[in-house]
Protein backbone atom coordinates (compact mmCIF):
# COMPACT_ATOMS: atom_id res chain seq x y z
CA UNK A 1 0.00 0.00 0.00
CA UNK A 2 1.40 3.35 -1.06
CA UNK A 3 2.28 5.68 1.80
CA UNK A 4 0.48 9.04 1.56
CA UNK A 5 1.00 10.17 5.16
CA UNK A 6 2.91 13.31 4.07
CA UNK A 7 -0.42 14.61 2.72
CA UNK A 8 -2.14 14.20 6.09
CA UNK A 9 -3.12 17.87 6.47
CA UNK A 10 -4.51 18.06 2.94
CA UNK A 11 -6.48 14.84 3.46
CA UNK A 12 -7.88 16.16 6.75
CA UNK A 13 -9.27 19.24 5.00
CA UNK A 14 -11.02 17.03 2.43
CA UNK A 15 -12.35 14.66 5.10
CA UNK A 16 -13.80 17.41 7.26
CA UNK A 17 -15.73 18.75 4.28
CA UNK A 18 -17.23 15.35 3.32
CA UNK A 19 -20.82 15.05 4.65
CA UNK A 20 -21.10 11.36 3.70
CA UNK A 21 -17.98 10.53 5.68
CA UNK A 22 -19.24 12.52 8.66
CA UNK A 23 -22.56 10.66 8.66
CA UNK A 24 -20.96 7.23 8.24
CA UNK A 25 -18.41 7.78 11.00
CA UNK A 26 -21.00 9.22 13.36
CA UNK A 27 -23.33 6.24 13.08
CA UNK A 28 -20.64 3.57 13.41
CA UNK A 29 -18.83 5.29 16.27
CA UNK A 30 -21.98 5.32 18.40
CA UNK A 31 -22.46 1.60 17.90
CA UNK A 32 -18.88 0.66 18.71
CA UNK A 33 -18.48 2.94 21.73
CA UNK A 34 -21.88 2.27 23.31
CA UNK A 35 -21.66 -1.43 22.56
CA UNK A 36 -18.29 -1.78 24.26
CA UNK A 37 -19.42 0.15 27.32
CA UNK A 38 -22.51 -2.05 27.76
CA UNK A 39 -20.66 -5.34 27.30
CA UNK A 40 -17.72 -4.42 29.53
CA UNK A 41 -20.08 -3.30 32.30
CA UNK A 42 -21.53 -6.80 32.35
CA UNK A 43 -18.16 -8.45 33.07
CA UNK A 44 -16.95 -7.55 36.59
CA UNK A 45 -13.59 -9.21 35.97
CA UNK A 46 -12.87 -7.31 32.74
CA UNK A 47 -10.14 -5.12 34.24
CA UNK A 48 -8.46 -8.20 35.69
CA UNK A 49 -8.60 -9.82 32.24
CA UNK A 50 -6.91 -6.77 30.75
CA UNK A 51 -4.09 -7.14 33.27
CA UNK A 52 -3.74 -10.84 32.53
CA UNK A 53 -3.74 -10.28 28.77
CA UNK A 54 -1.05 -7.62 29.13
CA UNK A 55 1.07 -9.97 31.22
CA UNK A 56 0.71 -12.86 28.76
CA UNK A 57 1.77 -10.65 25.86
CA UNK A 58 4.72 -9.28 27.82
CA UNK A 59 5.82 -12.82 28.63
CA UNK A 60 5.61 -13.84 24.98
CA UNK A 61 7.57 -10.80 23.81
CA UNK A 62 10.27 -11.46 26.40
CA UNK A 63 10.57 -15.02 25.06
CA UNK A 64 9.54 -14.51 21.45
CA UNK A 65 12.37 -16.55 19.92
CA UNK A 66 11.37 -19.59 22.01
CA UNK A 67 7.68 -19.40 21.11
CA UNK A 68 8.34 -18.80 17.41
CA UNK A 69 10.57 -21.86 17.22
CA UNK A 70 8.02 -23.91 19.14
CA UNK A 71 5.28 -22.74 16.78
CA UNK A 72 7.33 -23.70 13.72
CA UNK A 73 7.98 -27.16 15.16
CA UNK A 74 4.28 -27.67 15.88
CA UNK A 75 3.23 -26.55 12.39
CA UNK A 76 5.77 -28.87 10.79
CA UNK A 77 4.60 -31.78 12.95
CA UNK A 78 1.04 -31.16 11.75
CA UNK A 79 2.15 -31.31 8.10
CA UNK A 80 2.34 -27.56 7.42
CA UNK A 81 5.12 -25.20 6.41
CA UNK A 82 6.43 -22.03 8.08
CA UNK A 83 8.13 -19.31 6.00
CA UNK A 84 10.12 -16.44 7.51
CA UNK A 85 9.82 -13.03 5.86
CA UNK A 86 12.22 -10.31 6.95
CA UNK A 87 10.32 -7.54 5.14
CA UNK A 88 7.45 -6.84 2.73
CA UNK A 89 9.44 -7.76 -0.38
CA UNK A 90 10.43 -11.08 1.17
CA UNK A 91 6.82 -11.85 2.12
CA UNK A 92 5.53 -11.06 -1.37
CA UNK A 93 8.24 -13.22 -2.95
CA UNK A 94 7.35 -16.20 -0.73
CA UNK A 95 3.61 -15.98 -1.41
CA UNK A 96 4.07 -15.45 -5.15
CA UNK A 97 6.36 -18.46 -5.22
CA UNK A 98 3.71 -20.68 -3.62
CA UNK A 99 1.02 -19.44 -6.03
CA UNK A 100 3.25 -20.01 -9.05
CA UNK A 101 4.24 -23.51 -7.94
CA UNK A 102 0.63 -24.66 -7.55
CA UNK A 103 -0.37 -22.94 -10.84
CA UNK A 104 -3.03 -20.85 -9.18
CA UNK A 105 -5.41 -18.64 -11.14
CA UNK A 106 -8.06 -17.45 -8.66
CA UNK A 107 -7.09 -16.38 -5.13
CA UNK A 108 -9.62 -15.63 -2.42
CA UNK A 109 -8.63 -13.57 0.62
CA UNK A 110 -9.98 -13.14 4.10
CA UNK A 111 -9.32 -9.87 5.91
CA UNK A 112 -5.62 -9.48 6.71
CA UNK A 113 -3.98 -6.22 7.70
CA UNK A 114 -0.54 -7.78 7.18
CA UNK A 115 -1.42 -8.43 3.53
CA UNK A 116 -2.28 -4.74 3.24
CA UNK A 117 0.98 -3.88 4.99
CA UNK A 118 3.08 -5.86 2.50
CA UNK A 119 1.13 -4.67 -0.57
CA UNK A 120 0.10 -8.22 -1.47
CA UNK A 121 -2.94 -7.59 -3.69
CA UNK A 122 -1.07 -5.31 -6.09
CA UNK A 123 1.78 -7.82 -6.36
CA UNK A 124 -0.57 -10.72 -7.09
CA UNK A 125 -2.64 -8.79 -9.62
CA UNK A 126 0.53 -7.60 -11.38
CA UNK A 127 1.35 -11.29 -12.01
CA UNK A 128 -2.07 -11.90 -13.56
CA UNK A 129 -3.90 -13.54 -10.65
CA UNK A 130 -7.57 -12.82 -10.00
CA UNK A 131 -7.71 -11.72 -6.37
CA UNK A 132 -11.10 -11.60 -4.64
CA UNK A 133 -11.60 -10.14 -1.17
CA UNK A 134 -14.26 -12.17 0.65
CA UNK A 135 -14.82 -10.04 3.76
CA UNK A 136 -17.80 -7.85 2.87
CA UNK A 137 -16.09 -4.62 3.91
CA UNK A 138 -12.90 -5.53 2.05
CA UNK A 139 -14.93 -6.54 -1.01
CA UNK A 140 -16.68 -3.15 -1.01
CA UNK A 141 -13.44 -1.18 -0.91
CA UNK A 142 -11.88 -3.48 -3.50
CA UNK A 143 -14.69 -2.50 -5.88
CA UNK A 144 -14.12 1.14 -4.94
CA UNK A 145 -10.35 0.86 -5.50
CA UNK A 146 -9.65 2.15 -2.00
CA UNK A 147 -7.62 0.93 0.97
CA UNK A 148 -9.32 0.06 4.29
CA UNK A 149 -10.22 2.97 6.54
CA UNK A 150 -10.58 0.88 9.71
CA UNK A 151 -8.82 -2.33 10.75
CA UNK A 152 -12.02 -4.22 11.66
CA UNK A 153 -14.58 -2.35 9.55
CA UNK A 154 -12.73 -1.56 6.30
CA UNK A 155 -15.71 0.17 4.65
CA UNK A 156 -16.82 2.12 7.70
CA UNK A 157 -16.57 5.32 5.66
CA UNK A 158 -19.15 4.17 3.09
CA UNK A 159 -22.86 4.86 3.30
CA UNK A 160 -25.51 2.38 2.18
CA UNK A 161 -26.23 4.50 -0.91
CA UNK A 162 -22.56 4.47 -1.91
CA UNK A 163 -22.39 0.68 -1.54
CA UNK A 164 -25.53 0.27 -3.64
CA UNK A 165 -23.95 2.40 -6.37
CA UNK A 166 -20.76 0.28 -6.31
CA UNK A 167 -22.70 -2.99 -6.52
CA UNK A 168 -24.87 -1.74 -9.37
CA UNK A 169 -21.78 -0.76 -11.35
CA UNK A 170 -19.98 -4.06 -10.66
CA UNK A 171 -22.84 -6.57 -10.79
CA UNK A 172 -25.44 -4.89 -12.99
CA UNK A 173 -28.98 -3.91 -12.06
CA UNK A 174 -31.49 -3.68 -10.66
CA UNK A 175 -30.10 -1.49 -7.91
CA UNK A 176 -30.67 -2.79 -4.37
CA UNK A 177 -31.84 -0.42 -1.65
CA UNK A 178 -31.75 -2.38 1.63
CA UNK A 179 -28.82 -3.75 3.61
CA UNK A 180 -30.26 -7.28 3.49
CA UNK A 181 -30.51 -7.16 -0.32
CA UNK A 182 -26.96 -5.84 -0.67
CA UNK A 183 -25.56 -8.55 1.61
CA UNK A 184 -27.44 -11.25 -0.30
CA UNK A 185 -26.11 -9.94 -3.61
CA UNK A 186 -22.54 -10.01 -2.31
CA UNK A 187 -22.97 -13.57 -1.04
CA UNK A 188 -24.25 -14.76 -4.41
CA UNK A 189 -21.31 -13.23 -6.24
CA UNK A 190 -18.68 -14.46 -3.78
CA UNK A 191 -20.04 -18.01 -3.45
CA UNK A 192 -18.91 -18.84 -6.98
CA UNK A 193 -15.42 -17.51 -6.26
CA UNK A 194 -14.94 -19.76 -3.22
CA UNK A 195 -15.32 -22.86 -5.40
CA UNK A 196 -13.08 -21.45 -8.15
CA UNK A 197 -10.22 -20.53 -5.81
CA UNK A 198 -6.92 -22.39 -6.01
CA UNK A 199 -5.37 -20.50 -3.08
CA UNK A 200 -7.06 -19.01 -0.01
CA UNK A 201 -5.18 -16.39 1.99
CA UNK A 202 -6.19 -15.35 5.50
CA UNK A 203 -4.69 -13.44 8.36
CA UNK A 204 -4.02 -14.87 11.79
CA UNK A 205 -5.54 -13.29 14.87
CA UNK A 206 -3.62 -15.75 17.02
CA UNK A 207 -0.89 -18.31 16.35
CA UNK A 208 -0.74 -21.03 19.01
CA UNK A 209 2.75 -22.25 19.86
CA UNK A 210 1.69 -25.52 21.55
CA UNK A 211 -0.43 -26.79 18.63
CA UNK A 212 0.82 -24.91 15.54
CA UNK A 213 -2.72 -23.63 14.96
CA UNK A 214 -3.77 -20.36 13.36
CA UNK A 215 -6.99 -18.80 14.56
CA UNK A 216 -9.19 -16.27 12.80
CA UNK A 217 -12.35 -14.56 14.03
CA UNK A 218 -15.06 -13.28 11.68
CA UNK A 219 -18.72 -12.34 11.71
CA UNK A 220 -19.47 -13.58 8.20
CA UNK A 221 -17.93 -17.05 7.90
CA UNK A 222 -15.99 -15.95 4.84
CA UNK A 223 -12.72 -16.96 6.44
CA UNK A 224 -13.89 -20.56 6.84
CA UNK A 225 -14.82 -20.84 3.17
CA UNK A 226 -11.62 -19.11 2.09
CA UNK A 227 -9.32 -21.52 3.91
CA UNK A 228 -11.20 -24.81 3.56
CA UNK A 229 -12.36 -24.81 -0.08
CA UNK A 230 -9.13 -23.72 -1.77
CA UNK A 231 -6.40 -26.30 -2.51
CA UNK A 232 -3.82 -24.24 -0.65
CA UNK A 233 -4.24 -22.17 2.52
CA UNK A 234 -1.71 -19.38 3.22
CA UNK A 235 -1.73 -17.55 6.56
CA UNK A 236 -0.08 -14.12 6.70
CA UNK A 237 0.75 -12.86 10.17
CA UNK A 238 3.14 -10.68 12.12
CA UNK A 239 5.65 -12.46 14.34
CA UNK A 240 4.12 -10.88 17.45
CA UNK A 241 0.76 -12.69 17.11
CA UNK A 242 2.04 -15.78 18.94
CA UNK A 243 0.32 -17.00 22.12
CA UNK A 244 1.58 -19.96 24.16
CA UNK A 245 -1.54 -22.16 24.50
CA UNK A 246 -5.17 -22.57 23.52
CA UNK A 247 -6.09 -21.58 27.09
CA UNK A 248 -4.47 -18.21 26.42
CA UNK A 249 -6.55 -17.85 23.26
CA UNK A 250 -9.69 -18.22 25.37
CA UNK A 251 -8.61 -15.22 27.45
CA UNK A 252 -7.98 -13.04 24.41
CA UNK A 253 -11.25 -14.02 22.75
CA UNK A 254 -13.14 -12.75 25.80
CA UNK A 255 -11.62 -9.28 25.50
CA UNK A 256 -11.36 -9.03 21.70
CA UNK A 257 -15.00 -8.89 20.60
CA UNK A 258 -16.09 -6.74 23.52
CA UNK A 259 -13.34 -4.23 22.73
CA UNK A 260 -13.73 -4.32 18.96
CA UNK A 261 -17.43 -4.38 18.13
CA UNK A 262 -19.29 -4.51 21.43
CA UNK A 263 -20.16 -8.20 21.04
CA UNK A 264 -19.90 -10.93 23.65
CA UNK A 265 -18.11 -13.07 21.11
CA UNK A 266 -17.42 -13.25 17.41
CA UNK A 267 -19.87 -15.16 15.23
CA UNK A 268 -17.16 -17.48 13.92
CA UNK A 269 -13.92 -18.53 15.62
CA UNK A 270 -11.99 -20.86 13.32
CA UNK A 271 -8.97 -22.95 14.29
CA UNK A 272 -6.74 -24.34 11.52
CA UNK A 273 -4.02 -26.87 12.25
CA UNK A 274 -2.15 -28.11 9.22
CA UNK A 275 -3.52 -29.40 5.90
CA UNK A 276 -6.28 -31.94 5.32
CA UNK A 277 -5.62 -35.30 6.97
CA UNK A 278 -6.78 -38.73 5.78
CA UNK A 279 -10.47 -39.01 6.56
CA UNK A 280 -11.12 -35.25 6.65
CA UNK A 281 -14.10 -34.25 4.51
CA UNK A 282 -12.68 -30.85 3.63
CA UNK A 283 -9.65 -28.64 4.10
CA UNK A 284 -6.65 -27.57 2.02
CA UNK A 285 -4.06 -29.91 0.56
CA UNK A 286 -1.28 -27.53 1.68
CA UNK A 287 -1.00 -25.27 4.72
CA UNK A 288 1.55 -22.44 4.83
CA UNK A 289 2.22 -19.76 7.46
CA UNK A 290 4.20 -16.69 6.39
CA UNK A 291 5.61 -14.97 9.48
CA UNK A 292 6.36 -11.33 8.73
CA UNK A 293 8.90 -9.26 10.68
CA UNK A 294 8.96 -6.02 8.65
CA UNK A 295 10.46 -3.96 11.49
CA UNK A 296 8.82 -5.68 14.45
CA UNK A 297 11.99 -7.27 15.85
CA UNK A 298 13.59 -3.81 16.02
CA UNK A 299 10.88 -2.79 18.49
CA UNK A 300 11.74 -5.60 20.91
CA UNK A 301 13.51 -4.47 24.05
CA UNK A 302 13.07 -0.79 23.19
CA UNK A 303 10.82 2.13 24.01
CA UNK A 304 8.10 0.88 21.65
CA UNK A 305 7.91 -2.80 22.60
CA UNK A 306 4.54 -2.22 24.29
CA UNK A 307 3.05 -1.58 20.85
CA UNK A 308 3.71 -5.22 19.93
CA UNK A 309 1.02 -6.22 22.46
CA UNK A 310 -1.65 -4.85 20.10
CA UNK A 311 -4.35 -7.41 19.23
CA UNK A 312 -5.80 -5.27 16.41
CA UNK A 313 -9.22 -4.72 17.99
CA UNK A 314 -9.64 -1.12 16.83
CA UNK A 315 -10.93 0.15 20.19
CA UNK A 316 -8.38 2.97 20.24
CA UNK A 317 -9.64 4.44 16.96
CA UNK A 318 -13.30 3.85 17.86
CA UNK A 319 -12.82 6.16 20.86
CA UNK A 320 -10.42 8.64 19.25
CA UNK A 321 -11.93 12.10 18.57
CA UNK A 322 -9.41 12.75 15.78
CA UNK A 323 -10.15 9.50 13.94
CA UNK A 324 -13.86 10.10 14.52
CA UNK A 325 -13.60 13.42 12.69
CA UNK A 326 -11.36 12.54 9.74
CA UNK A 327 -11.60 8.75 9.27
CA UNK A 328 -8.84 6.35 8.39
CA UNK A 329 -7.77 7.40 4.90
CA UNK A 330 -6.35 10.69 6.14
CA UNK A 331 -3.61 8.76 7.97
CA UNK A 332 -2.23 7.62 4.65
CA UNK A 333 -1.25 4.01 5.35
CA UNK A 334 -2.52 0.67 6.61
CA UNK A 335 -2.96 1.50 10.29
CA UNK A 336 -5.03 4.59 11.21
CA UNK A 337 -5.98 6.19 14.51
CA UNK A 338 -3.79 6.18 17.63
CA UNK A 339 -2.23 2.78 16.85
CA UNK A 340 -1.38 4.02 13.35
CA UNK A 341 0.09 7.24 14.69
CA UNK A 342 2.61 5.02 16.50
CA UNK A 343 3.11 2.14 14.06
CA UNK A 344 3.27 4.08 10.80
CA UNK A 345 6.24 6.27 11.81
CA UNK A 346 8.05 3.18 13.12
CA UNK A 347 7.40 1.12 9.98
CA UNK A 348 7.79 3.69 7.21
CA UNK A 349 9.93 6.40 8.83
CA UNK A 350 9.55 9.48 11.03
CA UNK A 351 10.28 11.94 8.25
CA UNK A 352 7.35 10.98 6.01
CA UNK A 353 4.85 10.72 8.87
CA UNK A 354 5.68 13.76 10.97
CA UNK A 355 2.08 15.01 11.26
CA UNK A 356 0.51 11.76 12.56
CA UNK A 357 1.73 11.75 16.19
CA UNK A 358 1.22 15.51 16.40
CA UNK A 359 -2.46 15.28 15.44
CA UNK A 360 -3.22 13.49 18.71
CA UNK A 361 -4.78 15.51 21.54
CA UNK A 362 -3.26 13.14 24.15
CA UNK A 363 -6.67 12.91 25.83
CA UNK A 364 -5.93 9.32 26.89
CA UNK A 365 -9.18 7.66 25.80
CA UNK A 366 -7.24 5.19 23.65
CA UNK A 367 -5.20 3.95 26.60
CA UNK A 368 -8.26 3.76 28.85
CA UNK A 369 -10.01 1.28 26.50
CA UNK A 370 -7.03 -0.70 25.16
CA UNK A 371 -7.64 -4.34 26.17
CA UNK A 372 -3.91 -4.98 26.65
CA UNK A 373 -3.17 -1.60 28.29
CA UNK A 374 -0.82 -0.15 25.67
CA UNK A 375 0.27 3.33 26.88
CA UNK A 376 -0.46 4.97 23.54
CA UNK A 377 -0.18 8.63 24.70
CA UNK A 378 3.23 7.87 26.20
CA UNK A 379 4.40 6.25 22.96
CA UNK A 380 3.14 9.20 20.92
CA UNK A 381 5.05 11.59 23.16
CA UNK A 382 8.17 9.46 22.65
CA UNK A 383 7.80 9.71 18.85
CA UNK A 384 7.39 13.49 19.15
CA UNK A 385 10.59 13.53 21.21
CA UNK A 386 12.42 11.56 18.51
CA UNK A 387 11.15 13.96 15.87
CA UNK A 388 12.44 16.88 17.92
CA UNK A 389 15.84 15.24 18.37
CA UNK A 390 16.13 14.57 14.64
CA UNK A 391 15.10 18.11 13.68
CA UNK A 392 11.89 16.97 11.99
CA UNK A 393 9.58 19.49 13.66
CA UNK A 394 8.61 22.62 11.67
CA UNK A 395 10.99 25.53 12.23
CA UNK A 396 8.20 27.83 13.43
CA UNK A 397 7.09 25.26 15.99
CA UNK A 398 10.64 24.98 17.29
CA UNK A 399 10.87 28.75 17.73
CA UNK A 400 7.52 28.84 19.50
CA UNK A 401 8.56 26.08 21.92
CA UNK A 402 11.85 27.91 22.52
CA UNK A 403 10.01 31.11 23.34
CA UNK A 404 7.63 29.28 25.69
CA UNK A 405 10.58 27.64 27.43
CA UNK A 406 12.29 31.00 27.89
CA UNK A 407 9.21 32.40 29.58
CA UNK A 408 8.40 29.22 31.57
CA UNK A 409 11.85 29.14 33.14
CA UNK A 410 11.28 32.62 34.60
CA UNK A 411 8.34 32.42 37.07
CA UNK A 412 7.75 36.17 37.36
CA UNK A 413 7.75 36.66 33.61
CA UNK A 414 5.52 33.58 33.20
CA UNK A 415 2.96 34.87 35.72
CA UNK A 416 2.94 38.32 34.12
CA UNK A 417 2.39 36.82 30.65
CA UNK A 418 -0.44 34.66 32.01
CA UNK A 419 -2.17 37.64 33.60
CA UNK A 420 -1.81 39.70 30.44
CA UNK A 421 -3.17 36.91 28.21
CA UNK A 422 -6.10 36.18 30.53
CA UNK A 423 -7.21 39.82 30.52
CA UNK A 424 -6.77 40.32 26.78
CA UNK A 425 -8.65 37.13 25.89
CA UNK A 426 -11.40 38.00 28.36
CA UNK A 427 -11.83 41.37 26.68
CA UNK A 428 -11.86 39.75 23.22
CA UNK A 429 -14.66 37.40 24.34
CA UNK A 430 -16.94 40.35 25.09
CA UNK A 431 -20.39 39.80 26.52
CA UNK A 432 -20.73 36.45 24.73
CA UNK A 433 -17.71 35.07 26.55
CA UNK A 434 -16.47 33.31 23.39
CA UNK A 435 -13.69 34.06 20.89
CA UNK A 436 -14.57 33.40 17.26
CA UNK A 437 -11.21 34.42 15.79
CA UNK A 438 -8.20 33.50 17.89
CA UNK A 439 -5.05 35.47 16.96
CA UNK A 440 -2.43 33.04 15.71
CA UNK A 441 -4.93 30.19 15.85
CA UNK A 442 -7.31 30.91 12.99
CA UNK A 443 -6.96 27.37 11.62
CA UNK A 444 -8.46 26.10 14.88
CA UNK A 445 -11.00 28.79 15.71
CA UNK A 446 -12.59 29.07 12.26
CA UNK A 447 -14.38 25.76 13.00
CA UNK A 448 -15.18 26.38 16.68
CA UNK A 449 -15.38 29.17 19.25
CA UNK A 450 -12.94 29.35 22.14
CA UNK A 451 -14.48 29.96 25.60
CA UNK A 452 -12.92 33.19 26.89
CA UNK A 453 -11.16 33.10 30.28
CA UNK A 454 -12.77 34.92 33.19
CA UNK A 455 -10.03 37.53 33.36
CA UNK A 456 -7.98 36.14 36.25
CA UNK A 457 -5.42 33.37 36.14
CA UNK A 458 -5.82 30.21 38.21
CA UNK A 459 -2.98 31.34 40.49
CA UNK A 460 -4.69 34.67 41.14
CA UNK A 461 -7.99 32.94 41.95
CA UNK A 462 -6.24 30.42 44.21
CA UNK A 463 -4.41 33.11 46.14
CA UNK A 464 -7.61 35.13 46.54
CA UNK A 465 -9.42 32.07 47.89
CA UNK A 466 -6.63 31.38 50.39
CA UNK A 467 -6.93 34.94 51.71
Amino acid sequence: MKVSSPQFKEKVVVALADPNLRDALGQSRKGFVNGRAALVAGVPEFEAMRDEARDVKNHVLANLDHYLERFEASVTAAGGHVHWAADSEDARRIILGICQRVEARVITKGKSMVSEEIGLNDALEAEGYQVVETDLGEYIIQLAGEPPSHIIAPAIHKTKAQVAELFEAAHGGPRKTSVAELVTEARQVLREKYFQADVGITGGNYLVAETGSSIIVTNEGNGDLTQTLARVHIVTSGIERIVPTLDDVALFLRILARSATGQETETYTTISTGPRRPGDVDGPEEYHVVLVDNGRSKMLGGAFQDMLRCIRCGACMNHCPVYGAVGGHAYGWVYPGPMGAVLTPLFVGLDSTRDLPNACTLNGRCESVCPVRIPLPELLREIRHLQHEQGLRPAGEGRAIGAWRFVAERPRLYQFANRLAARLLNRMGGSAGRIANLPGGAAWSHLRDLPAPEGQTFLEQWQARKK
